[in-house]
Order: C-alpha cells, then sequence, then structure tokens
C-alpha cells in the first residue's frame, strides 16, 4: 500500500516533545489488521502534536481516506492552517526571519532577536501568518525545541544558543502542505472529535503523557494542566468510542519504568491490552538523565497488521 506520489517526505515541520517518530515501527505493527482489508478509514489523531504518525500514515496508506487533526493549542493548530492554506506566504516570511537571524555577528545579538520574537509571538497583535512563523522561529532557536506556557498563557522557553538553526525547511512545509489539503483541522478539547466517528474509525490518542518524575515536562505544552482528573477522563472517552466500534491506539508514560509500584495507568486500562515499548527520552532537563525508558502503547482490538502480536499479551 506505499504510496511514493509525494515529491518530498512530509514529516514533523517542529520539534514536540514526545515526538513518535522512533516509534513508528512499532505504532505500525500494531495497527488494527483492518488497514489490509478496508477500503476507507477515517483516521483521528485528537492530540495531533508533531504530527509524526500522521504524515507517515497517510503516505503509506492510501485507503485513508478522510483524517481529522486536532489539538488544544491553537498556535500549533494556526501553523498547521497556515502550512495547508498560506505555504508560499508562510515560507516567505520565515526565509525573511532566517536571513535576518544570520546576519547577526554575536550570541547576544541573537538572543535579542530572539527574545524580540518571543514578545511578538505573546501579543495580541500579529496576523495568523506571522503567528504561524514566528512559533516555527521559536521553536529552532529555543532550548531544546520545547513548547511551554506560563500560566498567562505565554510562552516562556528560553535562548538555545544554537549556531546555524534550520529555521526554514521550505521542501518540507512545501510537502506537509501537499498532504494536509486531504485533512480536517480543528482545535479544542480532545471530546470535540466524537462527531467525526464511524465504524471504519481509527484513532490514535497521544496525550500529554503522566508524568513519571518531579522532573517530568510532559504535561506543560499549555497553560492548562493534564492531571489526572484529565487522564480519568480521557480513559472514559476511550472507553465510550470502544462501545461506538472505533480501533484505538493510545500511548502514555510508564509509571513503572521509574517506580514498580506505579500502575495508576495499569490499572486504569486494565480491561484492554497494554504493551511496553522504549523509546529514549529526556525526563529532566539533564542530558544525563536522557536513556530508554519503557512507554505504554494500549488498544482497545486483538489483531495487529503484526500478526507475530499476541492480543492477550501485557508486559509486565
Amino acid at each position: 500500500m506505499d504510496s511514493t506520489n509525494y515529491k518530498h517526505k512530509a514529516k514533523p515541520f517542529l520539534k514536540w516533545a514526545g515526538g513518535k517518530t522512533q516509534l513508528l515501527p512499532i505504532i505500525e505493527k500494531m495497527l488494527p489488521s483492518s488497514f489490509n482489508t478496508q477500503t476507507s478509514i477515517t483516521y483521528i489523531e485528537p492530540f495531533v502534536g508533531g504530527g509524526a504518525v500522521l504524515f507517515h500514515l497517510l503516505q503509506k496508506y492510501p485507503n485513508i481516506t478522510n483524517a481529522v487533526i486536532n489539538d488544544i493549542n491553537p498556535h500549533l493548530i494556526n501553523t498547521y492552517h497556515t502550512i495547508k492554506y498560506h505555504s508560499d506566504e508562510l515560507i516567505a516570511r520565515l526565509s525573511s526571519l532566517q536571513s535576518a537571524y544570520n546576519t547577526l555577528s554575536s550570541v547576544d545579538a541573537q538572543k535579542a532577536f530572539f527574545l524580540d520574537i518571543r514578545d511578538r509571538f505573546n501579543s495580541d497583535h500579529n496576523d495568523l501568518i506571522d503567528d504561524a512563523a514566528y512559533m516555527i522561529f521559536l521553536n529552532r532557536t529555543c532550548f531544546n525545541g520545547l513548547y511551554r506556557e506560563n500560566s498567562l498563557g505565554k510562552f516562556n522557553v528560553s535562548f538555545g544558543r544554537y549556531k546555524n538553526p534550520s529555521i526554514l525547511d521550505e521542501n518540507t512545509i512545501r510537502a506537509v502542505s501537499e498532504i494536509l489539503q486531504k485533512v480536517n483541522i480543528i482545535q479544542g478539547d480532545f471530546s470535540q472529535i466524537e462527531s467525526f466517528i464511524s465504524d471504519q474509525t481509527f484513532i490514535y490518542f497521544d496525550p500529554p503523557y503522566r508524568p513519571i518524575s518531579s522532573t517530568s515536562v510532559f504535561t506543560a505544552y499549555n497553560k492548562g494542566t493534564f492531571n489526572d482528573r484529565e487522564q480519568y477522563r480521557l480513559k472514559e472517552f476511550f472507553a465510550k468510542l470502544s462501545n461506538f466500534g472505533c480501533s484505538i491506539l493510545l500511548s502514555n508514560s510508564d509509571g513503572k519504568s521509574i517506580d514498580p509500584n506505579n500502575t495508576f495507568l495499569d490499572k486504569l486500562y486494565t480491561e484492554y491490552i497494554i504493551h511496553r515499548v522504549f523509546a529514549k527520552r529526556s525526563i529532566s532537563c539533564s542530558g544525563t538523565k536522557r536513556g530508554p525508558i519503557s512507554e505504554l502503547l494500549i488498544r482497545n482490538y486483538k489483531e495487529c497488521l503484526d500478526k507475530s502480536i499476541s492480543y492477550s499479551e501485557t508486559n509486565d
């Protein structure tokens, strides 16, 4: 089913904490077996983030005839909209930002430029294209490519001090714009995707991960907090959509990777199939604390594309 009609590969245009690029092989193996049999699939991603899974699946499976993405972050969703509808204008503004930034001869001058763009981004006076350009610029020049907001909803990540950041990737933006033409883009709470489902819907939930340590930053994408109450609400929504006949895959942190007694999510999704997989993640700001830790992949269906994956297996 591999589709090869794209001149350039669509891939995430932002660095995004918890991005799924490295887990794509195992996620693909765990897709429902219906991906090989259904001629029309609706794909929904209620926490789209950087979009690694979205871009991979849309390019490989042409039987995904409908796609819906959502995120609560309005800046992120505006950037998706801008790439879809105004890619030429966005490329022009990113080119100007990159040229201006690259002419600066000192780190102090670059930092001052970064802080000015950050202030503009946090103002209420930007048009939608500037807002998207500023978001991509900040993502490429801030510390660790993080997106974090304070309690007032203001982006507050510090300057990254990179020598030659890639601010404009024109080929990626154009490839993403092309593939987004078949995607319905919405912004808001994850529950609003319910109106788009059918019995041929596959949903991939990639929510803000439940913190597994005091230094975890998984839930800081916006001024709100995706706390345990939200984790419970998501699980109830997962169960509701399961009853509608949707196939669902969900990823989250594995508390047991740090504390063997932390079984919060194991208990929450005990009636579903839980797998533990490994990914290299940063669980703190310290580079020494980055390494392979287990994560959870939870599904509500039995048969996977990879027939060797047991439908009864739970890895403890």
